[in-house]
């Protein structure tokens, strides 16, 4: 149960300094939503190489662990894009007068395999991740990224602890 809560927390974590857990408007599109969006995207990823370097001392090993949170933004990336296309599916059912049940089903269903494909994809980069890491830089990290993630989000009074 620990390590379900501490491969939570770390994907919570990207996603908070990633710009994905802060507001989105769905109803905005094209060039200034992508344009906005890969601005978050790249000020997370800034902010996660400066953790890294600030927490693991060793500069291959620092570099290694960077390239696998690229990684995990790319697939983060990928997996908010299949769901806005699940979405829009749904959007274009939710029109249709005479769209079936099943049709929203197997749209969901969908939705759902793709999102767990996503989330064990990042799990294995954050074990990856972890796996390059000493005990004590992954403690460290995983601190440092409550702690930064915890600034993000509302109604938090500081960083959560004991995950």
């Amino acid at each position: 149960m620990k390590q379900m809560r501490w491969a939570m927390w770390s994907v919570v974590g990207l996603l908070a300094l990633s710009g994905c857990s802060g507001h989105h408007h769905h109803g905005m599109h094209g060039t200034m939503e992508s344009g906005k969006g890969d601005a978050y995207w790249q000020k997370g990823q800034q902010d996660m190489a400066g953790l890294i370097d600030r927490t693991v001392k060793d500069p291959a090993k620092a570099t290694q662990v960077k390239a696998l949170v690229d990684e995990i933004v790319t697939e983060l990336k990928t997996g908010r894009e299949q769901e806005r296309a699940y979405h829009r599916q749904l959007y274009t059912l939710n029109a249709s007068y005479t769209a079936a049940p099943e049709e929203f089903t197997k749209v969901l269903d969908e939705a759902g395999s793709q999102r767990m494909k996503t989330s064990s994809k990042i799990l294995a980069l954050r074990f990856k991740m972890k796996e390059a890491m000493t005990a004590d830089e992954w403690k460290s990290l995983s601190d440092r990224m409550l702690s930064y993630s915890s600034r993000y989000q509302p109604g938090s009074a500081g960083a959560k602890t004991g995950y």
